[in-house]
């Protein structure tokens, strides 16, 4: 599904604030846990049910094919 979610890349470093993006969660993979694509990369995230939204992490959480 799209969902509009806090990408970890477009972090406003020089406000500390964290940015929407459109994101594909692809599925479930754990606890509070997805597997996601954002602009083609396979990444992991987790939602946050006080705001609301999912938060992917396409810097640290990368995703190589085989993996989920």
């Amino acid at each position: 599904m799209r969902v509009m979610a806090y990408i970890h890349s477009l972090k406003d470093k020089e406000h500390d604030r964290h940015v929407l993006g459109e994101a594909t969660i692809i599925k479930s993979i754990g606890d509070n846990l997805y597997l996601a694509d954002y602009n083609g990369v396979k990444c992991t995230a987790i939602f946050n049910p006080f705001v609301g939204r999912y938060y992917v992490d396409d810097i640290y959480g990368l995703r190589m094919a085989g993996e989920c």
